[in-house]
This record gives structure tokens, C-alpha cells and sequence, in this order.
């Protein structure tokens, strides 16, 4: 990064801000995104996205991102890698801090995306993309037929498994408690559901490959400490997720998950910073919301610069 001042300074890499970026430079913003890792955010870690609009028979997730940078860059969008460490909030300009250099923007948008919670137990990290997923909505369809397992004992948990159901031969909810922490209605429907078969008061210990991808779970029961292997071939942890915004939590009003309140068209607290995608509370975390977040918060932008 040779310049340090820029009409629009995006954080994050992933469908969002590339969206974002695209919209702002070819509204001839001169824009920045900063990108802590690699362009793409987590569609970098996806086989084959089934579920965004215009790809039939899927596209990898890799091929996806590539396909976004290359239609940024036809309207220049300079892209950089480095982390940001704070945003300080001047009124009329915002300063952003990357890897300790001052850069300075009219805008900001935060597009830096939220990450699964992990468990960390053995073949979790390894396996992701050949059997281990956090999305159920993402990757439910490559499970046809099949067992797979669901960890977590929540809503998320429950509608995971349940959707679930609509593929896989059988769903194994494995929660470490006697009792889900769902709501009634989501518990009625886990217990109701001929597919669904709840290992209660289990943890799981290791998830096991057979070189290929997901061969079975390892779940242990806290009660009577008899170890038991599920045999599935995929597993699904659905133990939450933590939205990167806790750099920011001293300027930006956020919920008590950590995610940045916004308004419909992606406004945080602060006058001209917005915000789009995975790390704004909304109801729906997908490749094509996170699109549209980024499209609207680029709009929204050009106006605030304009001064509507």
C-alpha cells in the first residue's frame, strides 16, 4: 500500500466486502479492502457452493472467490492484506490502523465476517471439507442418503438436524445434556422426528477419517463413561459462531452476541461507518445475503459521501 488515503476503506475479504469493493469502484470511489488471511473468508474452505443463484450443479468455493476478484479488479479495486487493529472515528474521516500504519478514509465498511466456534477435538480441523461442516443449509445436500451427526444441543443444533433429515439416512444429535437447551417447539420436533435419534449426555472426542473423509464420531458418555463411535459420514458442529468485531467493540454499538447493530441499509451507530455481511446481526448468514449486505452498504455509502 503505497497510498494512505482513500475514499472508502473496506475490512474483510469475503463475498461482502469483494461485493462491496466491486460496487464502490465502479462508482469511481477509490476504495481499499484490507483482508487479515486470504481473499474469500470461509467460501475459501467450501467444496462446492449448491446454493448461490446462477451456478448449476455447484461451483468450488475457490473458483467462486476467484471469479468475484476478477470482476473487482476489472473496476480496480486494490486489495491488500494486513490486520486491522483499530478504527478511530475523526467526524468527517475515519482512521484505520493496519499492522500499526495509519490509513485514512471517508467511509469504512466492516464486512470482517463471523467464524464457527470450534470444538478442537481431534480430526475436526483436518476434516473440514470432507465430511466436517458448520453449515447444514451449505452442505446438507452432499449427504444424501447417508448418517451424519450434529453436536450442539441449541436452535442452531436442532435446525440443523432437522433440515438434515431432508438428506441424510439418519441424524445422531449428540448433546452433552440430559436435556436440549432448543426451544419447545424445536424439541418437540427432534423428538418427533423418526429420523433423528438424540445420544444424550454425550461429548464428542474425535471425529475419524478413513483417509478419504468422515468415517464415524467418537462420543463418550459423562454419566457412565462408556466410549461409543457413531458411524457417520459427516459431522456438523453447530456450537455457535463468534463474529470478528471485538476490535471494534469500543466504538460500534454491538448485541450481546458481539455482532454490529445495524440499520436496513447497513448503518452502525457512527456516521459513516457501515457495516455488511456475516459480523451485522441478521436473521440469515449465506454467500447470497452477504452479497446483498455488501451491495447496500456500498449504495449507502455513495450517499452518505454525497451527503443524503
Amino acid at each position: 500500500m503505497n497510498r494512505t488515503s482513500y475514499d472508502v476503506i473496506i475490512i474483510g475479504g469475503g463475498p461482502a466486502g469483494l461485493t462491496a469493493g466491486l460496487y464502490t469502484s465502479r462508482a469511481k470511489l477509490d476504495t481499499l479492502l484490507v483482508e487479515r488471511m486470504i481473499v474469500g473468508g470461509q467460501v475459501m474452505t467450501t467444496t462446492k457452493v449448491e446454493n448461490y443463484p446462477g451456478f448449476p450443479g455447484g461451483i468450488d468455493g475457490p473458483e467462486l472467490v476467484a471469479r468475484f476478484q476478477e470482476h473487482c479488479q476489472e473496476f480496480g479495486l486494490e486489495v491488500a492484506t494486513g490486520e486491522v487493529q483499530k478504527l478511530i472515528d475523526k467526524g468527517d474521516h475515519k482512521l484505520v490502523i493496519v499492522d500499526g500504519e495509519e490509513y485514512r478514509a471517508r467511509a469504512v465498511i466492516v464486512t470482517t465476517g463471523a467464524e464457527p466456534r470450534k470444538l478442537g477435538i481431534p480430526g475436526e480441523n483436518e476434516l473440514i471439507g470432507r465430511g466436517v461442516s458448520y453449515c447444514a443449509t451449505c452442505d446438507g445436500a452432499f449427504f444424501r442418503d447417508v448418517p451424519v451427526a450434529v453436536v450442539g444441543g441449541g436452535d442452531t443444533a436442532a435446525e440443523e438436524a432437522l433440515f438434515l433429515t431432508r438428506f441424510a439416512s439418519k441424524v445422531y444429535l449428540v448433546h452433552r445434556r440430559d436435556k436440549l437447551r432448543a426451544t419447545s417447539v424445536l424439541q418437540e420436533r427432534i423428538l418427533a422426528n423418526p429420523k433423528v435419534e438424540v445420544v444424550w449426555s454425550s461429548v464428542a472426542e474425535e471425529v475419524v477419517s478413513d483417509n478419504r473423509g468422515v468415517a464415524g464420531l467418537k462420543v463418550q458418555n459423562k454419566v457412565t463413561g462408556k466410549a461409543a463411535l457413531l458411524a457417520v459420514e459427516g459431522v456438523f458442529f453447530a456450537i455457535g459462531v463468534i463474529p470478528k468485531a471485538r476490535f471494534l467493540a469500543d466504538i460500534l454499538t454491538l448485541n450481546e452476541e458481539g455482532y454490529i447493530l445495524t440499520d436496513n441499509e447497513c448503518r452502525t451507530s457512527l456516521p459513516g461507518i457501515f457495516a455488511a455481511g456475516d459480523v451485522r446481526s441478521k436473521i440469515l448468514k449465506q454467500i447470497a445475503t452477504a452479497v446483498g449486505d455488501g451491495a447496500v452498504a456500498a449504495i449507502a455509502v455513495e450517499r452518505y459521501l454525497e451527503g443524503f
